[in-house]
């Protein structure tokens, strides 16, 4: 029971950093500080999904659900929850490489609105 209530928490930690790597320069905006823990986020929530790696959470998961009796997955945390949803047909390279660029772009011109804005003060 405690090894599935820590890969719950665990599965909630990942579910909020990735949030937190897409969504951050947003909060940023709002309190500019953030923008010094969610730009190392972003570095390494690109760099995972660019390179197709696995982030060391995953594993860390997935070894809680297997003593807990439960079944593990294959692939990495957006691969499994959140990709199927979008991409059914499977998450490829490309898309994979898509995705990174999004984020990155997403990010710049959220940064690029906090530096305009920070100059007009």
């Amino acid at each position: 029971m405690i090894y599935r209530i820590l890969a719950d928490l665990v599965l909630l930690a990942h579910a909020a950093f990735v949030f937190f790597v897409i969504f951050g320069g947003l909060f940023a905006l709002w309190k500019p500080k953030i923008a010094y823990l969610h730009l190392p986020a972003l570095l390494w929530g690109a760099t995972v999904i660019a390179m197709g790696w696995i982030c060391p959470l995953t594993p860390l998961e997935n070894a809680l659900r297997l003593m807990a009796g439960q079944e593990n997955y294959q692939g990495g945390f957006i691969q499994h929850y959140m990709l199927r949803a979008i991409y059914p047909e499977g998450l490829t390279r490309e898309i994979q490489i898509m995705l990174a660029m999004l984020l990155a772009a997403g990010n710049l011109a959220v940064y690029a609105a906090l530096y305009h804005r920070r100059g007009q003060r």
